[in-house]
């Protein structure tokens, strides 16, 4: 089903405000969350939202959660989310991390105690526009394995790299074979998985989307994948203080909708105007321009720029639709069509 962007992102606003997230919050979260459908990314998309409805309404997800300062010395600064939603959350730690990074050059910001946060790259955009380089890390449910090993240690361990090029150059990849939630997406539809997407305790490969939305997910390109997936849990929740992956309930698990997540995020800016000849981007743009010359294609050239997400479509899954359309009856508002 089509659904322009504005009206998703309005409908999705109240849905929220409905079960308790103040407007201001609930707006910037449905507005990363119909970002990713907008990118074609579905699997992050409104696809999630019933997911963080039933999450704040079972106690699982804070829907009054302030972001508190725990600390802050130059140019770093530790928040604490409160079990809230993690799409402003990490919106708001991004912006943090931009004023930092003028003053300072560069910044840290980490956030412990929130929740599930979608699409990475939709949290690059305040330092992109200003000009700046970011990379963010995030953890959440373990779901990866060790090579060799027997049991999930790590979350899927998303890595998002933004660089002010003309056009922006964006990274936004998890390091296990596949993001978890295009495996939910298949599973939302009763349909399988390619092999080598997940595996069970034994080792073996896993087709069935449902079956493997609770198995393990094999690392992208075997230890490299897992040694990167380490470094991810490092500077997430091993540098926050918050719950390692082995210690965050899974959204996917009806059980655990009542349990706070503890995901961890961490934004590292940096202001390259001090640095070199950096100020004029020319060595950013070159790169830019030799990946297109050499007729490759610039990672995240074609993405809408979350300003514009607005003025665009979005399709969405007819069983999505229907979730959607149950909370809108069961709060009182107006169907999704």
């Amino acid at each position: 089903m089509s659904l322009s962007a504005s009206d998703a992102i309005e409908r999705c606003t109240a849905l929220l405000e409905k079960v308790g997230v103040p407007y201001g919050n609930a707006n910037a979260t449905a507005r990363a969350i119909v970002l990713s459908d907008v990118w074609g990314n579905a699997s992050h998309g409104v696809m999630r939202l019933p997911f963080y409805l039933k999450r704040i309404t079972m106690g699982g997800v804070n829907a009054g959660a302030n972001l508190k300062t725990i600390s802050e010395r130059g140019a770093i600064t530790s928040l604490d989310g409160e079990d809230g939603l993690g799409h402003w959350q990490l919106w708001e730690a991004a912006n943090i991390g931009v004023q930092k990074a003028k003053e300072f050059g560069i910044s840290l910001v980490s956030v412990k105690n929130s929740s599930h946060c979608g699409a990475l790259g939709v949290y690059l955009y305040p330092a992109l526009d200003a000009g700046q380089i970011a990379l963010i890390f995030t953890n959440g449910p373990a779901v990866m394995p060790a090579v060799g090993g027997n049991a999930p240690l790590l979350s899927t361990s998303p890595i998002a790299a933004g660089i002010p090029a003309k056009p922006p150059m964006i990274i936004d990849l998890s390091t296990s074979a596949v993001a978890r939630g295009k495996i939910a997406a298949a599973a939302k539809s009763g349909g399988t998985i390619p092999e080598g997407w997940a595996v069970d305790r034994q080792g073996k490969t896993i087709t069935d989307a449902k079956e493997a939305l609770m198995g393990m997910l094999a690392p992208l390109g075997g230890a490299k994948g897992f040694a990167l997936g380490l470094m991810v849990e490092s500077l997430s929740s091993g540098l926050s203080g918050g719950a390692l992956s082995t210690e965050v309930p899974d959204m996917f698990n009806p059980d655990d909708d009542s349990k706070p997540q503890g995901i961890s995020h961490t934004v590292i800016t940096i202001d390259p105007s001090d640095l070199g000849d950096s100020a004029s981007y020319a060595d950013f743009n070159k790169l830019a321009s030799q990946i297109k010359e050499t007729g490759g294609r610039v990672p995240g050239a074609k993405r809408i720029h979350p300003n514009e997400a607005e003025n665009h479509e979005i399709t969405v899954a007819e069983a999505v639709i229907k979730d959607l359309n149950d909370w809108s009856n069961k709060l009182g508002l107006p169907n999704f069509s």
